[in-house]
């Protein structure tokens, strides 16, 4: 195993602990971030700013998903 396969294999595990993480953060269809905060978020921070949160990490986990398919992709070709 040389040098390059050893760097994008750490690469490959932190952005699966990366992909793991922000899937977790995510709430339910079911129960959105603005009801976990309840009443607060509506007076202090304005009325979307749960939805704000999970459209967020909707978006970051998208990214991530297809970093983690060049990678995997990546890792493929090395093997030949």
């Amino acid at each position: 195993m040389d040098a390059l396969t050893v760097v994008v294999n750490i690469i490959y595990l932190l952005v699966c602990v990366v992909i793991i993480a922000i899937v977790l953060f995510q709430t339910g269809r079911s129960a959105g971030m603005g009801g976990a905060i309840s009443g607060g978020a509506e007076t202090f921070f304005g009325k979307n700013k749960g939805r704000a949160y999970d459209e967020m990490l909707k978006k970051y986990t998208g990214w991530v998903a297809l970093f983690f398919v060049v990678i995997s992709v990546a890792l493929v070709l090395m093997l030949k």
